[in-house]
């Protein structure tokens, strides 16, 4: 199939990465869009995995007070520059974090942030669960380990999926992100108040 310079700039404009990239994998996708955003998402992973070792010193805090005023949302968002902390889709991205912290009220930016005592309570209880199930051991374990992919997806902001588009992860949008302005970025930490709570 043809890639025409209309399905390329649609790609662009719909993933906001550069043209050469885009055509190529309009190539390798066939000409089919959405398995060219998923190639994209992909490669653009890779990058964000390049980039989460440089310093991310800059950035900004965002606010989110939701109608009601019974939730208020602080959220510490780092880049690497100041240039990208000031543009407008960064700003759009923090300010999206936040909300969706006010509607999901995670406790902890990822896993690697929930204390060892909590997670090792948490697999307790699932092997509590199953211990009566008459598994093999190996095959218990596998479960709780899967069960534990819950559990993070229930208290992590970054393993929840995203208010906006529940298809896609909170880090997922951050990825894009990455991907768009080749900078390591990344929810430094948040604090959630809610009337009564």
């Amino acid at each position: 199939m043809e890639i025409t310079a209309a399905m390329v700039k649609d790609l662009r404009e719909r993933t906001g990465i550069g043209m050469m990239e885009c055509k190529k994998a309009l190539e390798e996708a066939g000409g089919n869009a959405d398995k060219a955003i998923e190639i994209l998402r992909k490669k653009g992973y890779a990058r964000a995995k390049d980039k989460a070792e440089r310093a991310a010193c800059e950035g900004a805090v965002g606010s989110y007070i939701h109608t009601n005023a019974k939730i208020g949302v602080l959220v510490e968002v780092n880049c690497e520059t100041d240039f990208v902390a000031r543009d407008e889709e960064f700003k759009e991205l923090v300010k999206n974090i936040a909300m969706h912290i006010a509607a999901s009220a995670p406790l902890y930016v990822g896993p690697e942030d929930i204390p060892a005592e909590i997670i090792e309570k948490e697999k307790d209880i699932i092997r509590e669960q199953l211990k009566d199930s008459k598994k093999p051991a190996e095959i218990i374990e596998k479960i709780v380990a899967g069960k534990l992919g819950k559990f993070y997806e229930e208290v992590c902001l970054l393993e929840q999926p995203y208010i906006k588009d529940d298809k896609h992860k909170v880090k997922d949008l951050i990825v894009q992100f990455i991907a768009k302005f080749k900078e390591n970025t990344k929810v430094a930490r948040f604090v959630r108040f809610q009337i009564g709570k």
